[in-house]
């Protein structure tokens, strides 16, 4: 966790041709660095030494059950949108080991480790306002209930976010009416926007502050160019509020249409979704959903998780991990008298309503950013957005 100042330091500009010196100057400060990568056709987070490694020049078009990568002439550094990663498994892994227990050979005593894992300093470079956000919302699972989680704890500590202001939008993103985006203000360290040929870098904390005090290549911004950061941003948001076919912008276009912008009346939908446990529309959907669990997987809020034991063949050694689990599967919900949630309806109303209802009740927080990854990567294209609103719209 970084600590936060209102502002620590004034924005800087830094020209796009030098984005490595940025990547450099985090690594010179003792970070790892994980930025974007073109991987298998997709954009996914892995380590990166330089700006060599971060593609440029990719746009990418999503819409229900459909993710496509491509290459734009006008394009920039970021103007693809979200993949399918999240900044979640970098402070939730999908598989860890909470606890070891090892056999003493001499005195057959069982000894026991809990020490939490040893997380290097960690900067995430391309980070959206929308998984800003979904960092924000799993700090209040994971560190500010009543139990504290040592190992998400350890990574937090020592991670520096990078925010990308973003450009342009896909079809699937409804970040707007989530109120989580498109621009990141609170939450980061650094947020970077791209312009024609400069990044404008604000600070949001002092491990940001510390960052670009030592980059030798910014410069110190002029108000005209504040001012056309935060225009870029404003038009963004306005255009995904009015606008009724895929949102992009002016510096790179989608070459195909992309029907449907999404967005989510969020006023009442909490008592909407509590109030129609039995509505039809659950069955419906059921008819669509297989089950499979790609929602939850990636999603950048969801944190049910199982904890399994792992014995060597020896008999010496036994690790507790713990992984990631989803409410669509059919041990999620099992109890001593068997499966309660048996049917796909009742798995598919379980999420829907804790993520968009019961989560506020437990957290006092959605646990929807409107990210869209739930709609691009489910394989049947189902979109929570369409349900809330043929639930609301045929309310008992």
């Amino acid at each position: 966790m970084s600590d936060r100042t209102d502002s620590p330091t004034e924005p800087v500009c830094l020209p796009t041709s030098q984005l490595t010196a940025l990547v450099d100057r985090l690594r010179e400060v003792g970070y790892r660095v994980i930025g974007p990568r073109a991987t298998d056709g997709a954009i996914v987070f892995d380590e990166v030494e330089s700006a060599d490694s971060i593609p440029r020049g990719l746009i990418d078009e999503q819409d229900g059950g459909r993710y496509r990568l491509h290459s734009s002439d006008t394009a920039g550094w970021f103007d693809y949108v979200v993949g399918p990663q999240s900044v979640k498994q970098f402070l939730f892994p999908p598989v860890e080991t909470i606890q070891e227990f090892r056999r003493d050979g001499a005195s057959s005593d069982w000894q026991v480790n809990n020490s939490p894992p040893t997380a290097g300093p960690t900067a995430i470079l391309g980070v959206r306002s929308c998984d800003v956000q979904a960092v924000a919302v799993q700090d209040r699972v994971f560190l500010h209930g009543e139990y504290v989680d040592p190992a998400y704890k350890a990574r937090r500590e020592q991670l520096l976010l990078v925010a990308v202001q973003c450009r342009r939008a896909a079809a699937t993103c409804f970040c707007h009416s989530m109120n989580t985006g498109p621009r990141a203000t609170t939450g980061f360290d650094l947020a970077l926007t791209e312009l024609d040929d400069v990044f404008v870098i604000e600070v949001g904390s002092e491990r940001g502050a510390a960052v670009v005090a030592g980059l030798d290549a910014s410069q110190p911004c002029s108000p005209e160019l504040l001012e056309q950061a935060r225009e870029q941003s404003r038009r963004l948001e306005q255009a995904m509020r009015d606008r009724p076919a895929a949102i992009d912008s002016e510096k790179a276009s989608v070459e195909s249409e992309i029907p449907r912008p999404r967005s989510m009346s969020t006023d009442d939908v909490h008592d909407l979704l509590l109030g129609n446990l039995d509505h039809p529309r659950w069955n419906q959907v059921a008819e669509r959903c297989l089950a499979c669990a790609n929602c939850t997987l990636v999603c950048p809020t969801c944190f049910c998780s199982s904890v399994t034991e792992v014995a060597e063949l020896t008999g010496d050694s036994v690790r507790r991990e713990r992984s990631w689990a989803s409410c669509f599967m059919g041990e999620h919900s099992a109890m001593s008298s068997g499966v309660v949630r048996q049917s796909t309806a009742a798995r598919y109303r379980q999420w829907l309503t804790h993520k968009l209802a019961s989560w506020i009740d437990q957290y006092d927080v959605s646990g929807c950013v409107g990210c869209g990854r739930c709609i691009t990567w489910c394989p049947v294209g189902i979109d929570l957005t369409e349900e809330v609103a043929a639930i609301r719209e045929t309310r008992k």
